[in-house]
């Protein structure tokens, strides 16, 4: 259960239930009378009996932390040498939390399991562990990424040669990151709204993101004080040691991760003869809202993920 309202006399909540299977319903608690009312059903239609459990998980670094996370086994399937789509969250300064995904249980539904980690920097674990992934893009948060697919495959749950990297924001960074600086690892990857040159980001944070600059320097690097760092870990130098296919998704008016990110990396790949599938949504900003570009776009993915991992 969750609280979600109370009124000004703090006499009557509004609460709401949630599993991993179920959007949930809301509740309506009246304190005097120690009533509790059902309002209504989030999603009805949905029918949790055709969801995949998500299950807490955990595995060590490289270097020794405990990243925990959440894997998806789709139903019915042995939870052995699955085709896997590796799912970074955003931010990168959140978390992933248990319950409802749709994205997740749309690609549990297509037959693919699903691995979400928080990796260093993510929130909700300590300072310490969020003062980890400070200037570490590309590098040990990448890593924590990495680990979580080498756990999957020798817990024999995930193969080896079927494994995607999606994500949106920081994920689709940290997808490009994959690709990238482990390749062999990932047979393709979704970046979805993602950074692929960090110089060209910092540039381009919108004026409402400025009085945060010193933030993203701290977090992340400064454009000169720290450009080797910065370059070794924008993808888009590195975009030669992408050798997989790649689907990128792109709103035209994306405040935050400008377009000219998805244009460099899809750029720099052609000139190299690699056909990327590009989609770009003009009346998109940072992610797709309109329900027909979603439609299109989740349509699209799981057709690129069927192709390349199944």
């Amino acid at each position: 259960m969750a609280l979600t309202s109370i009124d000004r006399q703090e006499e009557k909540f509004v609460v709401r239930s949630y599993s991993d299977k179920s959007r949930g319903a809301y509740y309506l608690f009246d304190w005097k009378k120690g009533e509790l009312t059902k309002w209504r059903d989030l999603s009805p239609w949905l029918n949790e009996k055709d969801m995949a459990s998500v299950k807490p998980i955990s595995y060590q670094s490289r270097d020794g932390l405990t990243i925990h996370g959440y894997l998806t086994l789709p139903q019915g399937k042995e939870a052995k040498n699955l085709p896997v789509v590796v799912n970074p969250h955003g931010g990168p300064w959140v978390r992933d939390t248990w319950g409802f995904n749709p994205e997740v249980q749309l690609l549990a539904n297509r037959g693919f399991a699903v691995l979400q980690m928080n990796y260093r920097g993510s929130t909700g674990y300590g300072r310490a562990f969020w003062e980890a992934g400070f200037k570490q893009w590309g590098r040990n948060m990448q890593n924590d990424i990495t680990d979580g697919v080498e756990w999957l495959v020798k817990q024999g749950i995930a193969d080896p040669g079927r494994v995607a990297i999606y994500g949106a924001s920081y994920g689709g960074y940290a997808v490009l990151a994959g690709l990238a600086f482990t390749p062999g690892v990932y047979a393709c990857g979704v970046d979805y709204v993602g950074v692929s040159n960090i110089f060209t980001l910092l540039k381009t944070i919108p004026p409402y993101w400025k009085p945060l600059m010193a933030e993203f320097y701290e977090k992340v690097g400064h454009p000169d004080q720290d450009a080797d760092l910065l370059r070794s870990i924008s993808p888009v130098f590195h975009a030669d040691n992408i050798n997989v296919p790649l689907f990128v998704a792109q709103g035209a008016r994306d405040p935050r991760v400008n377009k000219a990110e998805s244009d460099q990396i899809v750029a720099a790949l052609e000139a190299r003869g690699i056909k990327v599938e590009y989609m770009v949504k003009e009346n998109e900003g940072h992610g797709f809202h309109n329900e027909e570009n979603r439609f299109e776009f989740y349509e699209a993915m799981e057709k690129f993920l069927r192709g390349c991992l199944q």
